[in-house]
């Protein structure tokens, strides 16, 4: 189904939004991995596995699953048909089922993709980084890429309906170096060290400026 997708919508969606990806050769070509990623636009995820060989597994909020306006749509039947991971964000026990089922995937050596803000950049800067990507980089001990995804905020920003063309790049920086935190997923310090380690890298990828809290919690302020 995954690549049935990625054969059908692939060429339409490459070429209208002039799709360019740089930094390939720092995603292995096998064995678990984790991309770590911006996250400007719910259609991240639809061109980010356009300009990977390999299956892209994400961890979505459970909206992404449903339809409603036919951008959506597409999204969520991509979602469901590509074997993707919802997680209740609202739900902690139902947050911590869905890491446990993204662990597996890079544990069976697959391409997990995470946004470590947690929810879209409200405003298109990069915010503070939650620590579910510091465990499963730990508990895992898979090779984190930093991704910085721009133009999609501008294909389709947060609210608007209707896609417009736009430029898409997709940038990947070297792993990080998350040697110093060798076997400390249990440590909340180290967890929180190796998410600010995570958004730092995501930040000298993308260029963006960086804000010291949740993007959650911006949204809240307004």
């Amino acid at each position: 189904m995954y690549e049935h997708l990625k054969r059908l919508t692939g060429p339409v969606l490459r070429t209208a939004a002039r799709l360019e990806a740089v930094g390939l050769e720092n995603v292995p070509q096998s064995n678990g991995v984790i991309l770590a990623s911006n996250h400007l636009s719910i259609v991240d995820s639809t061109f980010l596995p356009l300009v990977l060989d390999r299956q892209v597994t994400f961890m979505a909020k459970a909206e992404y699953f449903e339809g409603g306006s036919w951008p959506t749509r597409i999204v969520s039947s991509f979602m469901r048909g590509s074997g993707q991971v919802p997680v209740d964000r609202e739900n902690q026990r139902a947050a911590v089922a869905s890491l446990d089922a993204c662990l597996r995937v890079v544990k069976d050596g697959g391409v997990f993709c995470i946004y470590p803000e947690g929810t879209r950049s409200p405003d298109g800067r990069l915010y503070r980084a939650k620590t579910g990507v510091a465990w499963l980089a730990l508990k895992s001990g898979a090779p984190v890429v930093p991704v910085a995804m721009s133009g999609t905020d501008r294909v389709l920003p947060p609210g608007r309906v209707l896609p417009r063309p736009a430029k898409v790049k997709v940038a990947f920086g070297k792993p990080v170096d998350l040697s110093l935190y060798e076997d400390s997923a249990a440590d909340a310090s180290a967890r929180r060290a190796v998410s600010d380690l995570i958004v730092q890298a995501i930040a000298e990828v993308s260029g963006q400026e960086y804000v010291p809290v949740y993007a959650a919690r911006a949204k809240e302020q307004g």
